[in-house]
């Protein structure tokens, strides 16, 4: 197996899966792709809990001050969102997947934008695209990634069905992302400790509780704005650390 592996498998398993999509989603009714939508919505708030629950892990919170996790959590976020806005990372990821859309979606039939943004946002928030990315790298097994990569591939299918060729291009960044990971664990030869992890994981629950809330149409978050904060946490939680 060469480094790396684990990725191009992921990036595969997303275009096939929106492939997939686009074909079932081309006979779906309006109704049906907008109780789809809804449904992926209702998913994405559980994966949204699931990450945030380890705000109150025992291995963070003992890593830290006590009473701190919380205040790490909002400190991320609130720096992040500075840094999102200054930098309008939101708005470069519509404008590159404007671009993208009017050279391979010229008609305007599909969500472009919205497959293209919400699916980036979605496949790379998580620890298994950094864990794994990094196992990889080290040589320690792709075992997380292929993982991820059915994970991704199921989600793909209902993405595409009713956001269209938008979510096959997220595989781009997904791939630089992962990547990019992936040089780490060459580089560095160890991971994160698992109480910066929990504190990155965490962080991305919300950002998926954002995208969850723009899905079932509850309120449009800048999702992308918020991206360094998942990068801010980890630096945030090592820092407290040596006070803990």
């Amino acid at each position: 197996m060469f480094k790396g592996l684990g990725t191009v498998i992921n990036v595969s398993a997303i275009i096939l899966g929106s492939g997939l999509g686009i074909i079932a989603g081309s006979r779906f009714k309006e109704e049906t792709r907008n109780l789809i939508t809804t449904a992926l919505g209702f998913v994405t708030l559980i994966a949204a809990a699931d990450a945030i629950r380890q705000l109150w892990n025992h291995n963070l919170v003992n890593a830290l001050p006590k009473g701190w996790t919380i205040l790490t959590l909002l400190a991320a976020l609130l720096l992040g969102a500075l840094i999102g806005s200054a930098l309008k990372i939101e708005n470069r990821l519509e404008v590159l997947g404007i671009k993208l859309k009017a050279k391979l979606d010229p008609n305007g039939s599909t969500p472009f934008v919205d497959g293209f943004v919400s699916a980036s946002l979605l496949f790379v928030i998580g620890p298994m695209a950094i864990l794994g990315s990094v196992s990889d790298g080290m040589g320690a097994g792709i075992d997380q990634l292929v993982l991820k990569s059915i994970l991704d591939g199921v989600t793909s299918i209902a993405f595409a069905a009713t956001l269209g060729w938008g979510v096959a291009v997220s595989a781009l960044p997904v791939g630089i992302y992962q990547f990019a990971w992936t040089g780490v664990g060459l580089i560095l030869g160890s991971v994160l400790p698992e109480y910066q992890v929990l504190a990155m994981t965490a962080t991305g629950g919300i950002l998926l509780l954002g995208i969850s809330f723009k899905l079932l149409k509850i309120k449009e978050v800048p999702v992308g704005n918020l991206l360094p904060a998942l990068f801010l946490a980890p630096i945030i939680a090592g820092l407290l650390h040596s006070f803990a």
